[in-house]
């Protein structure tokens, strides 16, 4: 497939996630749209279905191979496990996690917040306490900046 389609296939993917448009999701998978790539905006398709609570959808992209530790954007998103539990999609959190998500992963390259002090900060006590039975840290904050 040429660069040209692969982006377009990808725009069209991380659209798709956004809208919670599942049966196009799996039509632009069928048609070769890669589920790891981000678009023009380094958004990641996984992200954007995870901060929208998109559970079906997350689902299906971690089926066809996204990886669920994968930060989206330049500074400006984060982890899908992140997403989703700044929001308390407790239940895009468990699959995240059943599919191997890291539940001490902070975003922002490991120095920004962790999924469980976005959880805290939203406040979400039922994803909170899902991301600790998985091993979630509450010591693990982000680093203070150096100057």
């Amino acid at each position: 497939m040429n660069r040209r389609r692969q982006k377009k296939l990808t725009s069209r993917l991380v659209m798709a996630a956004i809208l919670g448009e599942q049966a196009e999701v799996k039509a632009l998978l069928r048609a070769g749209a890669d589920p790891q790539a981000p678009n023009t905006e380094g958004t990641t398709p996984l992200y954007a279905a995870s901060v929208h609570g998109d559970t079906a959808t997350v689902r299906t992209l971690l089926t066809a191979g996204a990886n669920p530790d994968t930060e989206s954007g330049t500074g400006s998103e984060g982890t899908p496990l992140c997403g989703a539990a700044c929001w308390g999609h407790t239940e895009t959190v468990r699959e995240l996690l059943a599919h191997g998500a890291d539940p001490n992963l902070r975003e922002d390259g490991g120095t920004g917040l962790s999924p469980l002090a976005w959880a805290l900060n939203g406040p979400h006590q039922e994803t909170a306490d899902v991301l600790r039975a998985a091993g979630a840290r509450d010591d693990v904050e982000a680093k203070p900046e150096r100057p």
